[in-house]
């Protein structure tokens, strides 16, 4: 197989990768989104990239298609960007269609949750896995669920959407207007705030957790009512669904084991005993490169869509 390009589109930053066949990250490159410039923009500066790997192959050897991951929504079969609220420079646009006529190769694109799992799930924790579920905990909580080695989209390409489970009716008011979503827990931005009401002190997401790695008794609570909050997900969704592993990826999950513990914890309590004692809740393994390879992955098994 020929050398393809990820590409983790994000709210701040660009990430690509230039992954050979065997699925070795040759090279990489990193570069500012700046989505207010516009679609043209952000598609010029992606295709110097691309441009700049494609010089580091050996000769007679070139690029065969790129995959995206983005950030939702998107539309997974026509390959646009819907109405993104952290990217309105490049909401609304038929991203994939653009890359694909700049670059002259096939392109795919998916949304960035279900393309991290496709990396965890060839690649990393649930490598030789027949299903797995993916749940990124960062500025939001996403999730992608893997059946059977097929990502479920839903009728309207929503599946997934675990940050606004509900894990308390009572709990705390969360940005969508629900209460109780386990975004309101556990995000990054949750873990702040909760951590500011306790102390009177700001601090984001990492450095909770930084906190909590070095004994700090408050940001071990905020972790601990979040890894609660993730327990009580993981078990509605494995009640629902059959699956019993569960990956957890994105910034907060660097935690570890002061948010992953107290989920594993938690699950019993909400979940069928044969259920729970079945299923695993493991940390990611490839962390940020899981959508550079997931998106490499998607580049050759859809890149003949563009």
């Amino acid at each position: 197989m020929s050398a393809v390009v990820g590409v983790d589109l994000g709210g701040s930053k660009i990430a690509l990768g230039l992954v050979n066949a065997e699925n070795a990250i040759l090279s990489r490159r990193r570069i500012d989104t700046e989505a207010a410039a516009g679609l043209d923009s952000v598609i010029t500066r992606i295709s110097a990239q691309v441009a700049s790997l494609r010089r580091e192959l050996p000769k007679g050897q070139d690029i065969a298609a790129v995959g995206v991951g983005a950030p939702g929504p998107v539309d997974p079969i026509h390959g646009d960007l819907l109405t993104l609220v952290n990217l309105p420079g490049i909401s609304n646009t038929p991203f994939r269609r653009a890359l694909s006529q700049r670059l002259g190769v096939p392109v795919a694109l998916d949304h960035d949750a279900k393309v991290a799992a496709l990396g965890e799930f060839h690649f990393g924790a649930g490598k030789k896995r027949d299903s797995m579920i993916y749940i990124v905990i960062g500025t939001g909580v996403g999730a992608a669920i893997i059946y059977q080695g097929r990502l479920l989209y839903g009728e309207s390409n929503t599946a997934g959407e675990s940050g606004h489970m509900t894990v308390d009716p009572n709990g705390h008011l969360c940005h969508c207007g629900s209460r109780g979503c386990l975004e309101a827990y556990a995000s990054g931005p949750a873990l702040s705030r909760h951590y500011a009401t306790a102390t009177g002190e700001t601090i984001d997401g990492a450095q909770v957790a930084e906190r909590a790695r070095a004994g700090d008794v408050t940001a071990l609570q905020t972790l601990a009512e979040a890894g609660r909050a993730l327990g009580i997900a993981v078990a509605s969704l494995a009640m629902t669904l059959n699956i019993e592993l569960f990956v957890i990826g994105g910034s907060v999950a660097q935690a570890d084991a002061l948010l992953l513990n107290p989920a594993r914890a938690t699950l019993p309590g909400y979940a069928f005993k044969t259920v729970a004692e079945r299923v695993q809740v493991r940390a990611s393994q490839l962390g940020e490169d899981g959508a550079i390879l997931g998106a490499a992955w998607l580049a050759r098994a859809r890149g003949k869509l563009s």
